[in-house]
């Protein structure tokens, strides 16, 4: 056998051994958004404790405070809604389609990793409708709780759901390597 034919076939082998492994986005994803979801949902349980007046504050304050410290190193995250209660919230321009077909039943509410520009990727993961989150989102509101939307969200839209209904997304944007 030619040498240089040995050669060549070490050194193509190295070359494929020296290739990181496909990156599984779906799974990374995940991982990004797991301490932004735990976080996010102790401070609902906490707020609530002292009462739903409380959640509502730890839902707008905190929840912001957490995206923030989370979003480092590239990493962008959030949640949003097709029926948003606080602007701030609003729907960046790659997840709008993806929100759109979760929300109008056109596609299964199964997570969702897909390119988006500039080497980088987006990741998605439906929110549904827990009973707690009802005391806030619910159809009925106390007086109290809905006072306070009322004064913090003039334009909230985000009432009238039931459990189990869809009521948006958790988001991440990432590099893609």
């Amino acid at each position: 056998m030619n040498i240089r034919l040995i050669v060549a076939a070490i050194v193509l082998a190295l070359c494929a051994a020296c290739q990181p492994p496909p990156v599984d986005h779906k799974a990374k994803g995940a991982e990004l958004l797991a301490p932004f979801k735990t976080n996010l949902k102790a401070a609902l349980v906490k707020g609530m404790e002292s009462g739903p007046v409380e959640a509502i504050s730890a839902c707008s304050v905190e929840a912001r405070q957490i995206s923030a410290e989370l979003s480092v190193d590239g990493v962008v995250m959030g949640r949003s809604s097709h029926k948003l209660r606080n602007p701030e919230n609003a729907t960046p321009e790659w997840l709008a389609p993806v929100l759109r077909s979760f929300a109008d039943g056109s596609s299964d509410l199964s997570p969702v990793a897909l390119s988006i520009e500039d080497g980088r990727m987006g990741y998605v993961e439906p929110i549904m409708v827990q009973p707690m989150c009802l005391v806030c989102h619910g159809e009925a509101l106390q007086p109290g709780v809905a006072a306070q939307i009322d004064e913090r969200y003039p334009e909230d839209r985000a009432t009238g759901f039931k459990a189990g209904d869809f009521r948006g997304v958790f988001w991440v944007e990432f590099p893609e390597r």
